[in-house]
């Protein structure tokens, strides 16, 4: 019995870290969802890394080009200018519309409080929090904290919720 109160005193201790560290991403998070909602550029560059999302882009652009042979001379072609207007295209807040919209944020409905945020967030064995559509459902969008501030780092959902807009 002995040998079980440390163990159990440790993993509480562990549970309630995670739970600090989805409460602290999920005012940032928060933010990000009202930027996108509200369409404010400036709010929303303040919670995203463009670069880290540049990166995934152009890694998950390169292996599906990489399955088509047609595709893979056009990007021969067009280089990486094509990942620049992807970044300027994409990563703005009324691409994310729709992502935020699953999550509660359009403009007639209640924003969900941080906790009720925080219990959409997922602690990832790195230190970065996800969040997802139900609990226990896999990562759309994950937040890495960079200077004190969680920032959208990778979106891991359905690439048809994302609506480029010209």
């Amino acid at each position: 019995m002995r040998a079980v109160l440390p163990i159990l005193a440790a993993a509480l201790t562990l549970s309630a870290c995670a739970s600090v560290q989805r409460l602290d991403a999920a005012n940032d998070v928060h933010a990000l969802l009202v930027s996108i909602r509200d369409n404010d550029g400036a709010a929303f560059d303040a919670h995203v890394d463009h670069d880290a999302l540049k990166r995934e882009l152009s890694a998950k652009l390169a292996e599906r080009i990489g399955k088509d042979e047609k595709m893979k001379g056009l990007a021969r072609l067009l280089g990486p200018s094509v990942i620049d207007f992807a970044d300027q295209a994409l990563v703005q807040p009324k691409t994310f519309r729709t992502v935020a919209e699953q999550y509660g944020y359009r403009s007639d409905t209640k924003i969900p409080s941080a906790v009720a945020i925080a219990a959409a967030l997922k602690t990832l064995p790195d230190g970065r929090v996800c969040a997802t559509k139900k609990k226990d459902g896999p990562c759309v969008l994950t937040f890495t904290k960079e200077n004190g501030a969680w920032k959208l780092t990778s979106f891991d959902g359905d690439f048809s919720t994302l609506r480029l807009k010209l």
